[in-house]
């Protein structure tokens, strides 16, 4: 891969600086060995656990998220203009973000982030305002999550025999084990709390295809897992209008690829960047 664009005003650290917006459920601190294999890169800043500061309460469409993650942006870009990469809610937050202050972003990369449009973001609305959303995955597994262990080996033994986590690299769900939940007395707690995650994909815009009829200034990349059952609930056809031919696939990933395959998402955000910039 040819090297990447540098900024406009490198500073001392010639790397691009890189936003990464985490999933919902997932602080930054999770995806640790994906930041250090973009560090070849990138410089890396990640917002460490998003929905979680009062001043930026969860609402419907996520309008203070956006803001919280607006602050973060501007106080560490200084004015030159980021690499915004976001997976999941992550992905969602860095396209609203863009499209709202295209002066901030260089391009934006969505990992499994697709666009809901149509018929699909129709049915979101009547979930939200009937109430049903919280009856259904994923808003009820979020509230019955399992939120104390003794430690962080027991934390990591839970995950680790559950069908879902099978797939992940053994230092990222060490690391998640660790960042994803806090000492609290005695025992480990969740860090991410379970309520606020289940209010973040309670709250999920519904609106998003209408807004992107004016897409961000900004050269959009999408990057998906050929195994993600949320792309196949959410469908690709808004996705593919927004990014064009900037479309890459991680073979047999989940939704949560970045955590299962991280030498191979970090090789494609790197690639996928190039692309987005070298014009």
């Amino acid at each position: 891969m040819p090297p990447l664009p540098a900024s406009s005003d490198p500073g001392p650290d010639a790397r691009p600086l890189l936003i990464f917006s985490h999933a919902n459920g997932f602080p930054a601190g999770s995806y640790r060995k994906l930041f250090a294999m973009l560090g070849a890169h990138f410089e890396v800043q990640a917002p460490p656990r998003l929905g979680h500061d009062p001043a930026h309460p969860v609402s419907d469409g996520w309008p203070q998220l956006q803001r919280e993650l607006l602050t973060f942006v501007q106080a560490r870009a200084q004015g030159r203009p980021v690499v915004l990469v976001g997976h999941s809610l992550g992905g969602f937050l860095s396209l609203m973000l863009a499209r709202a202050h295209p002066e901030l972003a260089r391009c934006v990369v969505l990992l499994d982030s697709p666009v809901i449009a149509g018929w699909r973001a129709s049915a979101l609305w009547f979930g939200k305002r009937s109430g049903l959303i919280r009856r259904f995955a994923p808003v009820a597994p979020a509230l019955r999550r399992r939120q104390e262990w003794r430690d962080v080996q027991d934390v990591f033994a839970h995950f680790a025999g559950k069908p879902g986590f099978a797939r992940w690299d053994h230092e990222m769900l060490a690391d998640y084990a660790e960042a994803g939940t806090r000492q609290l007395g005695g025992q480990r707690v969740l860090a991410f709390e379970r309520d606020i995650e289940a209010r973040i994909y309670a709250t999920l815009p519904h609106r998003l295809g209408r807004l992107l009829r004016r897409p961000p200034a900004v050269p959009v990349g999408f990057i998906g897992g050929t195994a993600s059952q949320e792309l196949q609930m959410a469908g690709m056809a808004a996705t593919r209008r927004l990014v064009g031919t900037h479309l890459c696939w991680i073979e047999g990933g989940s939704h949560l690829f970045p955590f299962e395959q991280p030498q191979a998402t970090a090789e494609s955000i790197a690639t996928l960047v190039w692309q987005l910039t070298a014009s």
